[in-house]
This record gives structure tokens, C-alpha cells and sequence, in this order.
């Protein structure tokens, strides 16, 4: 399979062997998936482990990637890292976790489960430099919201975040191990941080997720869910038996393992940093995999563009067009965006963005109606909602409905939280 094409990497890994191995055996299949083909997508079977139950190959695959990652276990997901935030918040609520102090813009994953599970999200707003999302020191958000972390029972943090930044993740462990709280991290962002401990939630973080197949090559849903602890990895085998499918992908599974020992692309994190030199417009956090340029009011304009040339970026927010490179982005590759990147910013000027200030309400009551974008402006917004990627709530439940963000919403290629094209608002 093309994926797995650095042979010294596949040489180590467990599950590609086993697989590679099989395939080149007779195999007559009367067993699931139902395309009945030979091959690397297969089900549990006599040769190939158990995901929920492993012994075998899978076992030690778990275990290579748990040193990796500097945890006490790790577990394989092909379920993306979804299902990593619902079981670490699950292994949390059984440890006595009640509340999470939890940024407004982490993923809605975070929110959904903590609505499924009974945890109670303390929520402390997001901060901005240039329109574009950073990171609050803990020290800096001790000052503002205080409060708020002395409520809640655990930390839970994002990082990196979409647009590269790294959580202050020294100084959140140094306060919860204070404090006597959880640490929990949503790395989906991060997988290829490992080689940075200093980076890595992983070298802080109680319990995290990596979703490997974001930042490495590892196919869609790849991920794994990580303790540090040897008291938190048997409550957390647990919540991922929960959640995690009893039909696992083979082909994901010897992707994920694959990913994580994928090694370094030391020229490319080097080279990165002419991007910077080229264009103040462009800005990369400490996470260089994300590459921002700002262009403001002509970001939609650009994305298109971009588009038509047959060049995909990540995503678009209506100011930035992010760019997401991988360990296993070529040389040419690079040397390619580095030169469409000078062009698209001599074609696409930066124009501000306006900005309107953010308004809460308490509603009159808790009756709701969907109605059209076109008639959602000055409403309050019943739902959390946003674009699709960074999926990070745009707007709020409780939050006064502007003209600003109905824009996104009615410009933006993929969103989340609508229906049919309408907004759920309170009635008033």
C-alpha cells in the first residue's frame, strides 16, 4: 500500500508485517467485509490480534507506541480523536471529575462529550493578536479567570491549537499537580510532537489524545488516546472499550503504528523558517506543520483561488487560509507552496476585517425556532456553531447573532451546526 512507502519505518512495525505476511497467502474469504477481497482490510481473525482484547501483534504495537509517546499505555484508535476526548473525559468523571476549566474554542467534541458524560465545561473565552486565536500563559489566565480554574476539578486544554500555538503546558502540569487536578489534553494537532517533549502534551498531560492522522502520515481517523499513569491506563482501557468501535479498520490500525514511528524531517522543519522571512503576512506558531497567512476580508477570495489552481489548503476562516504540512511533505512540495505563497499574497492584498464586539444574553426562555441566516441577525444563537475545519464554536449558545458572523457562516465552503442552511436561535 502506498502509505507505507519509508521501508525502514515499515520494517518496524508490528501490524504492516503481520499484514504484508498474510496477503501473500492463499485467503478465501467467508468472513467479513463484505467486498470479499484479499488483502490488508480484514477482521479479527485467528492470524491478526484483537483491538479490544490484544495478545498478539497489536499488543505490541500498543506498547512501542506507549514508549514512544512517553506514556505508561496507549491505545489504538480508528475512530479518530473523538474518541479519544470522550475517553479521557470518561476516565476523568470516574476519577471524581465533575467540572473542566475548557477554552470557548476547543473542539466540539469536548463540549459533546461533556454534554453526554455530566461534566459541567467552566468556560474561559479565547484570546486574539491580528484576528488570529493564541494562548494565555496560566499564569496570565490565573489573573482573568482565576475563578474559574479554582472551581474546576481538571485543566483541559487544546495543543496545539489549528493554528499552531502550543499551550502553556508547563505551567498548567506545575498548577494542577498544586492543586491536586487533572491535566487533560486534546493533542489531535500534535502527533508529530513527540520529538519536542518540550512541546508535547504528552510530557505533561495526565491523559491526551494524538490524532496521529493529522500531522502524520497515518490514514484519516488514525489516532491513539495516552496515560501517564499506571492507576489512570486501567480506567482508561475501560472508557475507550466504551466508545471505541468492535469493528476496527486493519489498514488505520497499521497506519497509526506506522505514523508514530515515522521519523523526523529535520531539513523541513529548518526550511520552514524562510516561510516567515518571505512575508510578514505569514505566521507560524511554535507547531510549524501550520502555515497562516493573514489576508483579512480577501481570505475567501484567496481560498478560491487557490482552489481553481488546484492547491488545497486546510481551511479558510474568513481572515486566514491555513496551510497544514506533515513529516511527510516533500522537498518539492515545500519548495512549491514557498513560491505559490509569494504569488497569492501579491494577488490577494490584506484587508482588515471588521470587527464587532461580542455580545452574551440571558434568554427569556428556553423555547427555540430554526430560522434562515438572512433573518438569524441581532438573535440569540440556541446552538454552538462555526466553520468545518477548525470546527471550533464560531458562535455560541447565548451569543448575540452579528452581521460579521453570519458572513462566515454564509461564505465559508463547509460549516457546522445548521440545518438545511438555518440557524436554531431563542425565541424572543
Amino acid at each position: 500500500m502506498r502509505l507505507f512507502r519509508d521501508k525502514p519505518t515499515r520494517k518496524r512495525c508490528k501490524l504492516y508485517s503481520m499484514l504484508r505476511a498474510q496477503a501473500r497467502r492463499p485467503h478465501k474469504s467467508f468472513h467479513t467485509p463484505g467486498h470479499k477481497q484479499k488483502g490488508f482490510d480484514i477482521t479479527e481473525l485467528s492470524y491478526s490480534d484483537n483491538l479490544s482484547c490484544p495478545r498478539g501483534c497489536i499488543l505490541d504495537a500498543e506498547r512501542d507506541v506507549a514508549k514512544i509517546l512517553s506514556a505508561n499505555r496507549s491505545f489504538l484508535l480508528t475512530d479518530g480523536s473523538t474518541a479519544g476526548v470522550f475517553a479521557i473525559l470518561h476516565t476523568a468523571k470516574a476519577q471524581g471529575v465533575r467540572s473542566i476549566a475548557v477554552c470557548e474554542n476547543s473542539h466540539k467534541s469536548v463540549f459533546n462529550a461533556c454534554a453526554v458524560l455530566g461534566i459541567t465545561p467552566l468556560v474561559y473565552e479565547q484570546a486574539y493578536r491580528d484576528k488570529i486565536p493564541f494562548v494565555h500563559t496560566r499564569y496570565a489566565l490565573n489573573e482573568d479567570f482565576g475563578n474559574i480554574f479554582a472551581k474546576a476539578d481538571a485543566v483541559f486544554l487544546t495543543s496545539p491549537d489549528y493554528y499552531g500555538n502550543v499551550a502553556d503546558l508547563q505551567g498548567f502540569s506545575s498548577f494542577c499537580k498544586e492543586t491536586g487536578k487533572l491535566l487533560l489534553v486534546d493533542g489531535a494537532h500534535g502527533g508529530h510532537l513527540h520529538f519536542e517533549p518540550s512541546l508535547y502534551a504528552g510530557a505533561y498531560a495526565d491523559l491526551w489524545v494524538d490524532g496521529v492522522h493529522k500531522s502524520l502520515p497515518a490514514y484519516t481517523q488514525g489516532a491513539v488516546v495516552s496515560a501517564k499513569s499506571e492507576n489512570l491506563a486501567e480506567s482508561l482501557r475501560q472508557a475507550v472499550d466504551c466508545f471505541r468501535t468492535t469493528s476496527p479498520s486493519y489498514p488505520i490500525m497499521a497506519s497509526v503504528e506506522y505514523a508514530v514511528k515515522y521519523p523526523r524531517n529535520v531539513w523541513l522543519e529548518q526550511a520552514i523558517k524562510t516561510l516567515r522571512d518571505d512575508n510578514e503576512r505569514i505566521s507560524i506558531g511554535e507547531d510549524w506543520t501550520k502555515v497562516c497567512v493573514r489576508f483579512g476580508d480577501t481570505a475567501f477570495q484567496a481560498h478560491a483561488y487557490c482552489e481553481q489552481k488546484g492547491v488545497y489548503p486546510e481551511f479558510c476562516d474568513g481572515n486566514v487560509v491555513m496551510f497544514y504540512l506533515s513529516p511527510a511533505t516533500s522537498r518539492k512540495a515545500f519548495r512549491f507552496l514557498r513560491r505559490f505563497l509569494r504569488k497569492l499574497t501579491d494577488l490577494f492584498p490584506f484587508v482588515q476585517r471588521k470587527e464587532q464586539e461580542r455580545e452574551f444574553a440571558l434568554p427569556n426562555n428556553a423555547t427555540t425556532e430554526q430560522v434562515a441566516l438572512r433573518d438569524a441577525e441581532n438573535r440569540l444563537c440556541a446552538t454552538n456553531c462555526g466553520l468545518f475545519p477548525p470546527c471550533t464554536p464560531l458562535l455560541r449558545v447565548g451569543e448575540r447573532i452579528t452581521e460579521e458572523k453570519l458572513r462566515l457562516l454564509e461564505s465559508a465552503d463547509n460549516v457546522y451546526g445548521l440545518l438545511d442552511g438555518k440557524i436554531s436561535v431563542f425565541k424572543e
